[in-house]
């Protein structure tokens, strides 16, 4: 029996015919003659959540910084203010507690005056004139303070003669500061009187002291207790030592029973502060 080598081919069914139909449909579609473009999925955009994502790590990170810098900004605060006093000897820790202590005894001595002195209007018969009284002592107290009095009492002048080196301001004015801290009540610069608003400024022929030019050897008077005022100068590592060794100056301290400062300052007059009535 003979083999043929063409078989015939199996009829198509119905499911084979449509899906051949479909396809030429889709071949067509493609076609840009026909304005039609094959539908294309989208897929889901990550970009957007990567961003989201990466912005959220860097302000993390941006927070997180920003905390570490504030801690570490309030650690050197702390170890500054404790190495102020870490650094110093033993002898200018005792000197700042009795600074501290001298500074506190005067508020405490002010503080029960004028508890007197109204414990005095209050009893007093005539309390018109007993305030009055009060009023002229406070006067006297104020024109001292201020400057606008001249003043004498114990205390110690000091003689500060530069040779070669310049004796410069902010020294000078770490020796006044210090004889203020050791309870100074009244004090003179050569021929200034030392006030609260008083500044020294350097220049090349000495000082300037509230605009008036002042040259070596300085004359510096002081009136309140005489050796609290000289162991503020003459301190172990103080401004007398500052002086000597590293400025080449010379510096004297001499104790007195009778400081007379002379020097006076004309009252300031102010424009906008006034006194509370």
């Amino acid at each position: 029996m003979a083999k043929h080598d063409d078989m015939e081919s199996e009829p198509e069914t119905e499911a084979q015919t449509e899906a051949r139909r479909t396809r030429r449909r889709s071949k067509n579609g493609d076609n840009t003659d026909t304005g039609s473009f094959p539908m294309v999925r989208r897929k889901p955009s990550r970009s957007l959540n990567a961003n989201a994502t990466r912005a959220k790590v860097v302000t993390s990170v941006l927070v997180g910084l920003l905390c570490a810098l504030l801690g570490f900004g309030y650690v050197v605060q702390v170890r500054n203010t404790s190495s102020s006093y870490e650094s110093l000897s033993e002898d200018e820790l005792v000197r700042v507690l009795d600074e501290t202590s001298t500074q506190v005894d005067k508020l405490e001595e002010r503080r029960n005056e004028l508890n007197r002195q109204l414990t005095s209007i209050q009893s007093a018969a005539d309390k018109q004139k007993e305030a009055e009284k009060i009023a002229q002592q406070n006067a006297l107290t104020s024109g001292i303070l201020s400057g606008r009095l001249p003043a004498q009492g114990k205390g110690v002048t000091i003689h500060v003669t530069q040779h070669g080196t310049h004796v410069d301001a902010a020294t000078m004015f770490t020796l006044i500061e210090e004889l203020r801290n050791a309870g100074a009540e009244v004090i003179s610069f050569s021929s200034v009187r030392v006030v609260t608003s008083t500044y020294i400024k350097d220049t090349k022929n000495g000082l300037i002291v509230d605009g008036e030019q002042l040259s070596s050897p300085y004359t510096i008077k002081a009136i309140g207790n005489p050796s609290d005022l000289q162991n503020a100068i003459q301190i172990a590592g103080g401004v007398g030592s500052r002086l000597k060794v590293t400025l080449n100056a010379t510096v004297s301290v001499a104790q007195t029973d009778s400081v007379k400062i002379d020097e006076v300052r004309t009252p300031k007059q102010y424009q906008y502060a006034r006194t509370v009535e």
